[in-house]
């Protein structure tokens, strides 16, 4: 039996999501407690690994069973183990075939910047702190250079090993809440350091420190030396990933508005 669930997170006390040797990690914790609702050791396979001090507002991911649990039986058997700062949001039995990475047409990443002159005492590890004010106008300009399938190489972590640096980007919304500023994008897959690396450049294009066009002269010159600061982990949130239409899956809402051709569109390498 194949059991899908989604996993929200607080990332602030993890080392990644991926198992380590002698680190807590978010899957070690998963694994840990479906082992105990199963009576029998559980490995998960996620959707996207996320790295030290990300957050999850939707990861997902599967496992292989032979023991019998209702759905109910996993939740909340799984969430009395599960420590504070992770719970799964719901399970599903799901079809075979089904993988939470490979059957992913799109991943939706949230990035939240707390823009005013203090850090935030409540919530240190929940935003990224930029004290210089943003232009949000002129990081929607930015922002418009990277929308569609490009390569990504001056957008990637060297240490990436993702075969292809060419990813599509379905969407990069920026907009300002008050003293927030959100930045939104989806696309087919990230390389590593994606979203971090797009949100240090927008952020100095925010600040004023380059011009919007910086961001496409980037992008052309496909070198990492040259692709800006990556932005703290601190305040990126993995918000969703969405799956075809036959697994009946919960998705988040973001994804009604993707393109229709992007919910065919299959990737051919890791997120």
């Amino acid at each position: 039996m194949r059991i899908a669930l989604g996993i929200e997170y607080d990332g602030s006390g993890f080392a990644g999501w991926q198992w380590q040797n002698g680190k807590r990690t978010v899957q070690a914790e998963v694994e840990r407690a479906l082992s105990r609702v199963a009576d029998a050791p559980v490995r998960v396979t996620c959707a996207g690994r996320t790295d030290a001090g990300v957050h999850a507002i939707e990861q997902v991911a599967h496992f292989d069973t032979e023991s019998r649990r209702s759905e109910r039986s996993w939740l909340l058997g799984a969430n009395t183990a599960l420590p504070e700062d992770v719970r799964i949001l719901w399970v599903r039995e799901t079809e075979p075939h089904f993988h939470a990475r490979l059957s992913a047409i799109a991943r939706y990443y949230r990035y939240e910047i707390l823009n005013r002159p203090m850090r935030s005492a409540l919530r240190p590890r929940q935003f990224t702190w930029c004290h210089a004010p943003l232009d949000v106008e002129r990081m929607r300009e930015g922002a418009a250079y990277l929308v569609g399938e490009h390569d990504f190489s001056s957008f990637r972590a060297q240490q990436c090993q993702s075969r292809s640096p060419f990813r599509r980007v379905h969407f990069l919304h920026v907009r300002r809440e008050g003293e927030r500023v959100i930045m939104e994008i989806a696309a087919n897959a990230f390389v590593h350091h994606m979203v971090r690396n797009i949100a240090g450049v927008l952020m100095a294009v925010g600040a004023g420190k380059h011009d919007p066009a910086w961001v496409g002269e980037l992008l052309a010159m496909r070198d990492r030396a040259k692709g800006g600061v990556t932005a703290p982990p601190d305040g990126l949130y993995l918000g969703g990933v969405c799956y075809p239409e036959e697994f009946g899956l919960a998705r988040d809402a973001v994804f009604e508005h993707l393109p229709a051709d992007a919910r065919r569109y299959q990737p051919d390498d890791e997120s």
